[in-house]
């Protein structure tokens, strides 16, 4: 099944390290970063669950849930967590979905053809209140996910449905953000503070969530 921004994210039930869940009544209307690890015991895995893990109020100030999923069962993830509790510094503050039928990875398309196995690769699956699919990141096997970068995209998917904004280049909270091109530059400066026009079509203005 192939996944699209602004597809409805698929639901589904499955048992995790806090128990069974339904994904949606789950995430129950709350922002989402939903992402797979291709095994348990692994040493890129280990160091991304235990970043995710130390990260877990950055995610509550977003308002943002987070959980993983693997292809093995439920009993390997709870006795691989104290290893990502110690590596990260911080237990595991999320469930793990247990998927040793793929029934989740082939959902979201998570299985990379070719590749000599069935585990999954580092998909990144960013869903909104709504349960629309909102982003989509695929990582290789061997590249560790940089996760100041994925708060970095809540954050942008925050800002600009917030306000007729876009995010430019390597945009951080509290940069100066893009007024909408639907937005005349007199409305623009109406509503932001220190609208600057470079071009008929790129206008900056301060931030005006910070």
């Amino acid at each position: 099944m192939s996944l699209h921004l602004g597809d409805t994210a698929p639901d589904f039930t499955a048992d995790t390290t806090d128990g069974k869940i339904a994904f949606h009544e789950w995430k129950d209307g709350s922002w989402v970063v939903f992402f797979s690890h291709p095994a348990d015991f692994t040493p890129v895995c280990t160091t991304e669950l235990g970043r995710a893990s130390g990260l877990d109020g950055e995610f509550s100030k977003r308002g943002t849930k987070t959980i993983a999923v693997s292809v093995d069962p439920v009993e390997d993830h709870k006795a691989w967590a104290p290893d990502i509790g110690e590596v990260g510094g911080t237990p595991l503050s999320f469930p793990i979905i247990a998927d040793p039928d793929h029934s989740v990875s082939e959902l979201y398309d998570m299985i990379h053809p070719g590749e000599g196995d069935t585990s999954t690769v580092r998909s990144v699956y960013f869903i909104d209140p709504q349960n629309k699919i909102r982003t989509i990141l695929t990582y290789p096997k061997s590249v560790g996910r940089n996760f100041d970068e994925i708060l970095r995209v809540v954050d942008a998917l925050q800002a600009t449905d917030a306000n007729p904004i876009s995010t430019p280049v390597d945009w951080r909270p509290g940069d100066r953000v893009i007024v909408s091109p639907a937005m005349s530059t007199d409305d623009a400066r109406a509503r932001f503070d220190n609208v600057e026009e470079l071009k008929p079509y790129l206008r900056y203005a301060d931030d005006p969530q910070a």
